[in-house]
């Protein structure tokens, strides 16, 4: 079992509590009087989670590819096939060494019984509802009729492994959800709803939703939504050539109709899980950019414990704070990593400044730090354990290369925040 490093100064009764939530032998979240969050351990101890996700011999996330990549072929000459533990082993010593103490989601299975905590992805959106993807919306069609059988049947296989373990942290519903927000140039969710084909469902719902209040009539949303409305298919149209619908009218159904997919989604899903899974907790759906206060509003305890979120280096104190202040809840940083598109593509200039490497290292360094600083984070996790095979070093995503070579440029950073996040953690006590 990994050993949780408490903040000395921090007991149960540190805790306010009606804040704490979870049950007692696992792992829970709570608020201190003085205001930080904290997940306590199953003998309540105030932990930080540092997790990696996708730590497996395939390097990425989600389901094993039918092929193997270029990481996974690397794996088998560095390990060999003879014995499958080689790679857990290796894995596991290189975590120890970063001073990582979670597995996050998509973890090798022999990894999961090796003294790490552990985390997991439900993934109810591919349950087997029909999944709305279009122009920046992912979510599942949660107004289909077999919306509450399917989520049912996914928490139900989730929590098989994991049910009664006190090593086990708790769940995300989704991974990377698009909940179609609006946003300058993109139709946003409930334009996106009107513009599907007829076989969803929640098609069916959103026309409804806006017509109910005209007793069905076109005309009568038209004039509401000041836009010439002759038909639905104009509706479809705009869409497709990426004209958003912005008048107020238009805004306000937007706000009330995303507040009811939003809830939908949540209820659901923790129902279902709270049912199969009482013990542990539910660490939100990993959202990908900040979805706007209408499905902030539902995205909150009980339905959720904890809320998650992808962030890439220099947006952490920006987006931390909006969450935040949104939610008032506990927060998790998931999909962290210092390289993105912005460090790739900026052209070098040699006569201004820091290269891009010391500027990724420096933001990476400064994000890292805030994250173990601000009050409602309970923890972070590293978006990949291997690099993409198109990533050329040091601007890779992975702690190792696709050779299964270690990331030093990004490996040593970590080791070093991580070794003193809870001691940077107990100064905001």
């Amino acid at each position: 079992m990994a050993k949780s490093r408490s903040a000395e100064s921090l007991t149960l009764s540190s805790f306010k509590p009606e804040s704490l939530r979870g049950r007692a032998g696992f792992f829970r979240v709570g608020q201190t009087a003085a205001g930080p969050w904290w997940l306590l351990d199953p003998i309540d101890r105030p932990f930080f989670s540092k997790a990696v996700a996708a730590v497996n011999r395939h390097g990425r996330a989600g389901v094993p590819p039918a092929h193997r990549g270029a990481y996974a072929q690397a794996v088998e000459r560095v390990h060999g096939l003879e014995d499958p533990s080689g790679f857990a082993r290796a894995a596991l010593q290189r975590l120890r060494n970063w001073q990582v103490n979670t597995l996050g989601p998509w973890a090798e299975p022999m990894l999961a019984v090796a003294g790490l905590y552990a985390t997991a992805v439900v993934d109810f959106r591919g349950a087997g509802v029909p999944v709305i993807h279009l122009l920046g919306t992912h979510l599942p069609d949660v107004f289909d009729p077999g919306w509450l059988a399917v989520c049912e049947t996914q928490a139900a296989t989730a929590a098989a492994p994991w049910a009664g373990r006190t090593d086990f942290i708790g769940y995300y519903t989704d991974d990377a959800l698009g909940w179609g927000e609006v946003k300058e140039g993109r139709p946003s969710l409930l334009q996106v709803c009107l513009s599907l084909e007829p076989g969803f469902s929640a098609y069916h719902a959103a026309w409804e939703f806006v017509l109910a209040p005209h007793a069905g009539d076109l005309a009568g949303l038209a004039r509401e939504w000041s836009v010439e409305l002759p038909n639905k298919e104009v509706i479809r149209q705009r869409t497709l050539a990426e004209r958003p619908l912005t008048t107020a009218g238009y805004l306000r159904d937007h706000a009330r109709f995303t507040k009811e997919f939003a809830h939908r989604y949540f209820t659901a899903t923790s129902a279902a899980l709270r049912r199969h899974d009482p013990d542990h907790l539910i660490l939100g759906c990993r959202f990908t950019q900040p979805p706007g206060e209408d499905v902030l509003g539902e995205c909150v305890y009980p339905q959720v414990d904890v809320v998650s979120w992808h962030c890439h280096g220099p947006d952490f104190e920006a987006q931390a704070r909006l969450y935040a202040d949104a939610t008032k809840m506990p927060l998790l940083l998931t999909a962290f990593g210092l390289s993105n598109e912005r460090f790739r593509s900026a052209s070098f200039k040699p006569h201004s400044g820091p290269t891009r490497l010391e500027r990724m290292l420096r933001d990476g360094r400064r994000a890292l730090t805030a994250a173990c600083a601000h009050p409602a984070l309970v923890g972070y996790e590293w978006a990949r354990w291997a690099d993409e095979s198109d990533e050329v070093p040091p601007f890779g995503a992975g702690l190792v290369h696709v050779d299964d070579r270690e990331a030093v440029e990004h490996t040593e950073l970590i080791a070093q925040i991580n070794a003193r996040a809870e001691r940077v953690r107990r100064r905001t006590v």
